[in-house]
């Protein structure tokens, strides 16, 4: 029945990695269209979309029981293997009573943070034995890859058992000198809470959590980095500051105080990530890295997180770095045009002294 459907779902997949493209769109009433560099393009040679054929493409994607799920939720995330070793991250979605497929390739080696071109010290973030770390940044500017990168930095050099949980599971790991199980939302466990719940009796020591959204993922992950567990995680959030805030408003105003306190004694870092164009082409990370001292818990406890972006600016040696700094940097490089940076500036004024 899908014959065809299958021939150009492969043939679109194909032309993706020809073009060195980092995302396919498949929406009623335009061509394909590919990301590249951050910039999307149609491709034009092929024939506008219509409902059905978009329909005949997604019963080439879903088993019967992730096809019961979006028939119900209106959309799904998985993951799709094409030719064994290529993997895609996919959302099946529905917009104005259409289907839409949206496809995010997935690198098949998991690189090194140096690779990356992030800083060593998210490389003390794999050492610590118990806490909680953040990767928080829009969506679609490397938060899981570089989570990936740390994942494997742990799997290559600590005997550990580590748990990730997403939707989908994106990244395989290979086996090293840790044991990894990978759990995926709706196929293995039915939410992230649920699995986070049960790691405590999994002889767990490290997870990755794809998301924390919710009170109740969020409230697991902090007992389970107050129990001896290293958890990283991601939330969609701008930066460190914006990120504690979002920890601490998911919980009822009386329990905040606690959490505050919760949330200072956990916590290990936060790195807000970016992906900006490079002149000439490809994308070159920004970033900003808080690493929680003395200082920073001060501060989260006596709710004065606006504070934070100053002890950022002026704790340089003990690793942390505000991501207007490295903008700047960036633009004095000739890596990245003036226009491009200033879309990703926190505060215009800083970043404009550095780099007259």
């Amino acid at each position: 029945m899908y014959k065809a459907s299958e021939l150009e779902l492969q043939k679109l997949l194909s032309l993706t990695l020809e073009r060195n493209a980092s995302d396919l769109h498949l929406v009623v009433g335009e061509p394909p269209v590919i990301r590249v560099d951050s910039q999307l393009t149609r491709l034009e040679d092929f024939e506008v979309l219509s409902n059905d054929r978009i329909n005949d493409l997604i019963g080439v994607l879903l088993q019967p029981e992730q096809k019961t799920i979006f028939d119900k939720q209106l959309d799904i995330d998985l993951s799709y293997t094409y030719k064994d070793n290529v993997r895609f991250r996919v959302n099946v979605y529905k917009q104005q009573k259409v289907s839409g497929i949206a496809f995010r390739l997935i690198p098949n080696k998991i690189r090194s943070l140096e690779e990356l071109g992030l800083p060593p010290i998210l490389n003390k973030f794999t050492e610590r034995k118990q806490g909680l770390v953040l990767m928080v940044g829009p969506t679609g500017h490397g938060k899981t890859t570089a989570l990936a990168s740390m994942i494997n930095q742990i799997n290559i050099t600590r005997r550990e058992h580590i748990l990730t949980i997403e939707d989908p599971v994106e990244f395989i790991f290979p086996p090293d000198k840790s044991i990894i199980s990978q759990r995926e939302v709706n196929i293995d466990t039915p939410s992230f809470s649920q699995a986070l719940k049960a790691a405590l009796r999994e002889d767990i020591n490290v997870v990755l959590v794809g998301e924390i959204r919710d009170l109740e993922s969020i409230s697991a992950a902090l007992t389970l980095a107050e129990t001896g567990h290293l958890i990283f995680a991601t939330l969609h959030t701008n930066d460190a500051a914006q990120s504690i805030d979002r920890v601490v408003d998911v919980f009822p105003a009386e329990q905040q105080n606690q959490v505050r306190a919760q949330l200072a004694s956990v916590l290990v870092g936060v790195v807000s990530l970016r992906l900006l164009p490079k002149t000439g082409g490809g994308r070159v990370p920004a970033y900003e890295v808080m690493v929680v001292n003395h200082a920073v818990r001060n501060v989260i406890r006596e709710n004065k997180v606006y504070e934070i972006n100053n002890i950022i600016h002026t704790s340089a040696d003990e690793g942390m770095v505000p991501l207007d700094k490295i903008l700047a940097t960036l633009v004095k490089q000739g890596t990245v045009e003036m226009e491009v940076a200033q879309n990703f500036v926190l505060d215009n004024e800083y970043f404009l002294s550095l780099v007259s």
